[in-house]
């Protein structure tokens, strides 16, 4: 599997799949027992260097659902309070043996950095005004599921977009699945 850091270098198709297996899931949570055996015996982090409560516990959430393993590190009980890098920590986890790692940052760049120094997947939960690829793949999801096609439509995306990483991450993603953005 790739990183999710942003939706350069992605394919059409390879979001389309994404979002298959959103669809996917969304049908098992209608069943008795929510769960699948899709990422048994894998090892999830979420590594949040910035607060959060959706996304984080949507993440874990989602990872339990696929029967992986869940570590929650949380940056305000760790050892980055003693001035430990991003680095280190995530050296520390790798050698915790984790597979994958959900990482949201007030920085910039941090996701990026940490798909070179770790040999797991990294999918970026938001990383400063960057980006947030995980939540315009939600905000995709939505707009299908109400609109069945994105192809030829327009999408205006309103407020602070300069200061969003929402906004930056569905622009790149909406034009893949045809739609035209205005903002």
């Amino acid at each position: 599997m790739k990183h999710l850091l942003d939706f350069q270098g992605w394919t059409r198709a390879e979001v389309e799949s994404l979002l298959d297996t959103a669809r996917v899931m969304a049908e098992v949570l209608e069943r008795p027992v929510k769960r699948v055996p899709a990422l048994q015996g894998f090892t999830v982090a979420t590594v949040f260097f910035e607060p959060s409560t959706r996304t984080r516990l949507s993440f874990e959430l989602a990872a339990r659902r696929m029967s992986a393993d869940v570590v929650s590190f949380a940056a305000a009980t760790s050892s980055l309070q003693k001035g430990e890098s991003y680095k280190d920590t995530l050296l520390t986890l790798e050698a915790m043996g984790i597979d994958a790692y959900i990482i949201r940052a007030d920085s910039a760049g941090v996701p990026h950095q940490a798909a070179r120094w770790v040999k797991g997947v990294v999918v970026n939960g938001g990383d400063g005004r960057r980006a947030h690829p995980t939540q315009a793949l939600l905000d995709a999801y939505t707009l299908l599921e109400a609109l069945g096609s994105l192809e030829g439509k327009k999408v205006a995306i309103v407020g602070d977009i300069l200061h969003s990483r929402v906004a930056r991450s569905n622009a790149e993603l909406l034009p893949l699945l045809g739609a035209e953005v205005w903002g």
